[in-house]
Parts: structure tokens; C-alpha cells; sequence
């Protein structure tokens, strides 16, 4: 019998910056939108585990895209991209993530971000907290490492950018982030996405990564979690950004919410997604029960009675068998 995936690929048009871009873009599953964002030089092949997973996906509709110049996300046809020094800016990645969710028409997603995408996700709790109803931070903080930061774009380039050196030494230098406790199989196939960009690509995504990130913590005390939660995921043997690093934000971020993973490094979600997804899983159960709850008080709100007792109704009919009544939820 043939075997497929349950996860469907297309390509969505969409412009940033006056500049067209043709996306290639991933998805499985239904119910709330999860945009998950990879990591530098990477692609969406980073959840392909998670895009099979039915514990996710009968409530989520996860969606996994590939930014432009990643993957299958060529550069733009008719600009001459190739005269261009590439550079990814924060300006263009939120941009970015909400040119997607207006393309797909989606209500308020999840945005989860690994790595570069980690920074993301504080970035837009911080500036677009009415666009998304929560962002899961993985391996994201203020800013990346300072160690890291003063070899500058120079430095940068040099290493990742150079014609004298062979792209597979991309893949290689990331064996360096990853936790030793990770199947071997999957550390290779980190490896390999790695050795498959475009020349330039991961150098350039460092200026965001490195420079153009970079939250002061009287912003980060500025993030309104009742707006927009937001949540920090760091694995212990991540050596770009500690668990130390995560939880200088998340206890600068009123309300947020930060865990420390054990045994997994700089690329959870591809060193060992059975690992990764126990993290995973109870987030996006609070943040599903988020919506209900949420869903329910406003249809009981929209019938004239009155918030106090709109939350206990909500509060009873979380625990009680549903009866068909006037406090009946109706988004089931």
C-alpha cells in the first residue's frame, strides 16, 4: 500500500517591500492557524515531524513556509537579486508574517519560531500583539550572544560566505549546535538542510539574527501577554543562546511562560521531535483552551448576560456534560 504524508505543498504569491515573491508553503491539519517559522540558512523541512503528528494537527492547522531565497522559495523573478548583497532585516521578517496570515485570510495564528525565528516571535509579541493571539519563542532571547555579535557582518561573511569554502562546511559547523543526546539520523539530516542553501543565505540571515534583533529590556517589560501570550522554549545544550539568556526575557515579560528542555540543543524540533513535542503539546492544549474559553464567553456576552456570570457559565460548562441550554457552547 502506498504511503504518504497527510501534509499538502503550494506556492502563494505575496509582496513585500514592492517586490513580488513567489512562497512555497506547507500545511496539515485544522482548527487554529500555527505559523511555524525555521531557522537561519534552513527551511520548512525542519517540521515535516511535526506537520505528521494527529496529537497536533487535529486542533491546529499548522502551516510551514519557506522564506524567500530558502528552499523551494526562489528569489524574486525580475529583480537582479545576484547584484544584491543579501541581508534579512526584522522590518522584512514581520512583514513577512503578516502579509502570509492576510494572504491565507487567517484570524489571529500562533506564530513558532526556532533559532531566528525564536527572536521572531518576541518581536512580534512586542510589536504586533493584536495580529496574533499568542508566539512560542524556541531558542529566542533579548538578543544573541555578545561573543557572537562582535565578530560583526565581516567576520560573518568571511566564514559562511566564501567562495574558498565549500557550502558543506555550513552543515558541519552546525554539528557544533546540537545536543549530544540527539539520534544520529537526525542530526545528519540537519546537517544536509544545512548544506543546501543558496550561497550567502545563512550569512545574510545573520544580520537579523545578531544585529537587527536586539530587544531592550524596557521593551520586553512593554509585551502585553493578555494580548499576545508568549512563551520560551530553550534546550539545555544550546550554546547560541542558553537557557540563562531565554530567562533573562521571560522574566522581564509579565506573564509569560519558560521551560527549559532537557537533553535538546539549538534545533529542537529536528534533533528529536518525540522529545520536543512534550514541551510542545501542553502549550498548544492551554492555548486551545484559550480560544474556547474565549468563544464561549463572547457567545454567552452576545446573548445579554453579563460578564460575572458569563465566566461562570464558562467556568461550569468546562467541567460539566454539555446540555442543550442557554449557556450551551456553540463553537464545538
Amino acid at each position: 500500500m502506498t504511503k504518504h504524508d497527510p501534509i499538502t505543498g503550494r506556492y502563494i504569491y505575496l509582496t513585500i517591500e514592492d517586490i513580488e515573491y513567489r512562497v512555497y508553503y506547507e500545511e496539515a491539519g485544522q482548527g487554529i492557524p500555527l505559523l511555524v517559522g525555521h531557522t537561519a540558512g534552513s527551511d520548512g523541512r525542519q517540521y515535516r515531524h511535526m506537520l505528521c503528528d494527529a496529537e497536533v494537527t487535529k486542533s491546529f492547522r499548522v502551516i510551514a513556509f519557506d522564506l524567500p531565497y530558502h528552499g523551494k522559495s526562489l528569489p524574486p523573478y525580475g529583480v537582479r537579486w545576484w547584484e544584491q548583497e543579501y541581508n534579512m532585516t526584522k522590518k522584512f521578517m514581520m512583514d513577512f508574517q503578516l502579509e502570509l496570515s492576510k494572504a491565507l485570510e487567517l484570524d489571529r495564528p500562533v506564530y513558532m519560531g526556532s533559532s531566528m525565528g525564536g527572536h521572531l516571535a518576541i518581536d512580534l509579541a512586542s510589536n504586533y500583539p493584536d495580529n496574533f493571539r499568542a508566539t512560542i519563542s524556541v531558542e529566542g532571547a533579548l538578543r544573541s550572544a555578545a561573543e557572537y555579535v562582535e565578530v560583526g557582518m565581516a567576520g560573518i561573511r568571511r566564514e559562511f560566505d566564501n567562495p574558498n569554502v565549500n557550502r558543506t562546511s555550513i552543515g558541519a559547523a552546525m554539528m557544533l549546535n546540537i545536543s549530544p543526546h540527539s539520534p544520529e539520523a537526525n542530526v545528519r539530516e540537519i546537517q544536509w538542510e544545512y548544506s543546501c542553501g543558496g550561497p550567502g543565505i545563512f550569512a545574510g540571515d545573520l544580520y537579523y539574527y545578531y544585529y537587527d534583533h536586539n530587544v531592550t529590556p524596557e521593551e520586553a517589560s512593554r509585551i502585553d501577554t493578555s494580548k499576545c501570550m508568549l512563551y520560551f522554549l530553550t534546550g539545555e545544550y544550546d550554546p547560541n543562546t542558553s537557557p540563562a539568556d531565554t530567562k533573562i526575557a521571560a522574566d522581564l515579560v509579565k506573564g509569560s511562560k519558560f521551560w527549559t528542555m532537557d537533553k535538546l540543543g539549538h534545533f529542537p524540533v529536528t534533533e528529536d521531535y518525540t522529545e520536543f513535542r512534550k514541551y510542545l503539546l501542553p502549550i498548544l492544549e492551554e492555548i486551545e483552551q484559550a480560544a474556547r474559553t474565549r468563544k464561549v464567553a463572547w457567545t454567552i456576552r452576545g446573548r445579554g448576560i453579563k460578564t460575572a456570570t458569563a465566566l461562570t457559565a464558562v467556568s461550569a460548562l468546562d467541567i460539566c456534560e454539555p446540555r442543550r441550554s442557554l449557556y450551551e457552547r456553540t463553537d464545538i
